[in-house]
């Protein structure tokens, strides 16, 4: 049997070693490329065409998630698994909504590791127990908020949504927030994934028709 191809990327230098020595140690694995950032992710995959990528979900240049839909869109047939140190939901359901088909907190040990490997190999989707319950748990009170718009939304993306659909700009939001830019920058990506919009105006018009920003 043809060993599981993978690719592993992570911007931080000891962690892609850490998970090439467990991979590589496995029979059945071949770790065929690294990537430390999201473009780089992008390109090596269409480069080497590997079975399954380990992508971290916070990288530089290009977050995981927005790498995983920008892979998937040419080449669906990889399976993705995305890591983190996080399992809070709004990653969780991001990654899901990319097309991952794993996730896995960075510090799982290697049967977990492993075991998720070769059942998206497989062409399975596998979660921890833990992000399981989450899953659970979402469809339980989601029902709750069903009717707010964007419930996919945290409570500080939609006062970002708000302010955006005001009018604001992210200095300015930034300042209100009492948030890094950085970190405001992290929410606007994520409100943009999650409304299926390409850029500000977009977003504007989907926020002010559901009623967001308009008083």
């Amino acid at each position: 049997m043809n060993p599981i191809r993978i690719l592993v990327a992570d911007d931080h230098t000891l962690f892609r070693e850490g998970m090439h020595a467990i991979l590589s140690g496995t029979p059945d694995c071949e770790v065929v490329g690294e990537a430390a950032d999201g473009d780089e992710v992008v390109l090596r995959a269409a480069e080497l065409q590997p079975d399954v990528i380990l992508m971290d979900i916070h990288m530089p240049k290009c977050n995981g998630v927005d790498a995983a839909r920008r892979v998937l869109r040419s080449q669906p047939d990889i399976g993705i698994i995305m890591l983190t140190m996080l399992e809070d939901d709004a990653s969780v359901f991001a990654s899901m909504r990319a097309g991952a088909r794993g996730y896995i907190l960075k510090g799982a040990d290697k049967a977990e590791v492993m075991k998720t490997v070769r059942a998206v190999a497989a062409g399975e989707a596998l979660f921890s127990a833990a992000i399981a319950r989450r899953i659970t748990r979402f469809f339980t009170d989601g029902l709750a908020s069903a009717a707010q718009p964007f419930p996919d939304l945290t409570e500080r993306e939609r006062d970002v949504l708000v302010l955006i659909a005001q009018g604001l700009n992210n200095a300015e939001i930034a300042a209100r927030l009492v948030i890094s830019p950085k970190t405001l920058s992290n929410h606007v990506s994520n409100i943009f994934g999650k409304l299926q919009v390409a850029d500000r105006a977009q977003a504007i018009v989907k926020a002010r028709q559901s009623g967001l920003g308009s008083s």
